[in-house]
């Protein structure tokens, strides 16, 4: 099948991507309608972000599987207390009781990101608000890497888990999003239903080898990610036999080597989260289809004064 997302995602003669992840997070409140309007703003037209889906069925977009203190307020405005409600267990409209316009600067999480905005009265959006945003004439150059979260509580719930791929889909077929979007995933067999389901719509891998550690106040993909006992080298082949079109490794874990056989198999490369001005002119130098970044900006900058764009036209 030919897949017209692809191009948008590659890279080209002096061209590196650039794709927003969760939006801009370093600069905006991460996978908000304000911050992927900011990242559209600054002429990013990749965005990466997350999806699960509420008690009543709603998609919506969310990282973690639990409403973390880290970056939730209550009603009152107060950070949450105790245990943190799980979203999949929440209404959409109990979701909308929660603000999720700033970072706790005294957590673990909030200490990552000193330079994000603090907002008031956000709310997490529907994966159907995004895709209603990027109708507008404006925006109908953007394509979207959709990351569908595994539950690590629900790998044998085959029923559930289907269930929340076809809400994904739903949508994004509602929205005729598909020509413009890719789906991507940690959990490759939740891939194998993506492909089954929703064929017109290719296949993102997402790997982080096991000895890499993970990101403070973030829920670990490690448990659904089947790379244990793998090597960098080993990567590329494997996702190729799993027949998916992008492979999107974690920056730590890319080498010329692995990069040289993704490209052999027809791989599109896109390195993730890559924020430290000194791994963004690796990947540059690397020369990856892509560069996922909290901090959009710095990638465009860097290109710049290479003397690349991000944009091919």
């Amino acid at each position: 099948m030919v897949f017209p997302q692809i191009p948008a995602f590659a890279g080209a003669p002096g061209v590196i991507r650039l794709v927003g992840h969760r939006g801009a997070r370093g600069v905006l409140p991460e996978n908000t309608l304000e911050g992927f309007e900011f990242a559209l703003k600054t002429g990013v037209d990749l965005l990466e972000l997350d999806v699960t889906a509420t008690r009543d069925g709603v998609v919506v977009i969310t990282h973690n599987h639990h409403l973390t203190r880290s970056m939730v307020r209550d009603a009152n405005g107060n950070w949450l207390q105790g245990a943190e409600p799980k979203v999949s267990a929440l209404s959409y409209a109990e979701l909308l009781r929660y603000d999720v316009g700033g970072l706790d600067g005294a957590s673990a999480y909030g200490r990552r990101f000193p330079d994000q905005a603090f907002l008031t009265g956000l709310r997490i959006p529907r994966l159907a608000d995004l895709l209603a945003l990027l109708q507008q004439p404006q925006h109908r150059g953007v394509h979207l890497l959709l990351e569908i979260k595994s539950d690590p509580d629900l790998l044998a719930d085959t029923a559930a888990r289907q269930a929340l791929v076809e809400a994904v889909v739903s949508d994004v077929r509602a929205a005729r999003m598909q020509p413009r979007t890719v789906l991507h995933s940690f959990d490759w067999d939740l891939l194998a239903d993506c492909q089954r389901i929703a064929p017109e719509m290719p296949a993102s891998y997402l790997t982080q080898l096991p000895e890499n550690t993970d990101d403070a106040g973030e829920d670990s993909s490690k448990a659904v990610n089947p790379v244990a006992g793998c090597t960098v080298l080993d990567l590329p082949d494997r996702v190729a036999a799993a027949r998916g079109r992008f492979w999107c490794p974690y920056y730590l874990d890319i080498t010329p080597q692995s990069l040289a056989r993704a490209r052999e198999l027809g791989l599109v490369t896109i390195v993730w989260t890559v924020n430290a001005p000194e791994d963004i002119e690796r990947m540059i130098d690397l020369g990856v289809d892509a560069i996922c970044s909290d901090y959009p900006g710095r990638v465009q900058r860097l290109l710049l004064t290479r003397g690349l764009h991000w944009r091919s036209d």
